[in-house]
């Protein structure tokens, strides 16, 4: 319906004339008015055309998801590598922007040197639309909880302490729309600890998900 609108805009008075005066041109007249006249509905078509695909996108907003991830990270405390779990919403309220909020918590893998990271995390979130894919960009402010191992030279007293510090992460994944009511998600996320000694701590926290979207 977009494209016969636009295309009888496209016909208007001028155009008619020229059809109508076509019989009245020699061969080369009437080779350019038809193709100045050709160019005017191939105008017509890309223009609806684009529409028919900007529309849709231009209509994403109000959605929102949450779900649950496996986690895997690297700490930057010694070279431990962590496992745990992951809990994610996203509120999208326009086409391309939203808000995300998630919980990381991983643990050392065999639990023998009895650390832990978590991490609480809210920030805005860029977001583009091909077909099935989302992917996003994400910028997240929050705090972390680490729990320091136990005094070598008192195993059994238990961990030594557990301090929070202030957080900022940076981070890029995709969702991927399985179902109309399920996403699928990978994220990479960059973590900078505020405070931790000696020198901050930067953990790498990998992460695969399926969410629930309410649309």
């Amino acid at each position: 319906m977009t494209a016969l609108l636009l295309l009888d805009s496209a016909i208007d008075r001028p155009s008619l004339r020229l059809i109508h005066g076509l019989g009245s041109l020699g061969f080369l007249g009437r080779l350019k008015q038809l193709c100045y006249l050709l160019l005017m509905l191939w105008a017509a078509y890309g223009q609806s055309a684009l529409m028919a695909q900007v529309a849709p996108a231009a209509t994403r907003g109000n959605n929102a998801q949450i779900g649950g991830s496996f986690s895997f990270a690297q700490s930057d405390f010694g070279a431990e590598k962590l496992n745990g779990f992951g809990v994610y919403a996203t509120y999208d309220f326009r086409a391309h922007w939203g808000v995300e909020a998630e919980l990381h918590q991983v643990f050392d893998s065999n639990f023998k040197i009895d650390i832990f990271e978590k991490s609480y995390e809210v920030g805005p979130h860029y977001s583009l639309h091909f077909g099935r894919w989302q992917p996003y960009g994400k910028f997240m402010f929050g705090r972390g909880v680490f729990q320091f191992p136990p005094d070598p030279l008192h195993p059994a007293a238990g961990p030594v302490a557990n301090l929070a510090y202030n957080m900022f992460a940076g981070g890029f994944g995709a969702d991927y729309r399985l179902k109309p009511h399920i996403n699928l998600r990978a994220d990479y996320e960059l973590q900078r600890w505020i405070g931790f000694p000696p020198n901050g701590l930067s953990p790498r926290v990998f992460s695969v998900g399926v969410a629930f979207h309410f649309r």
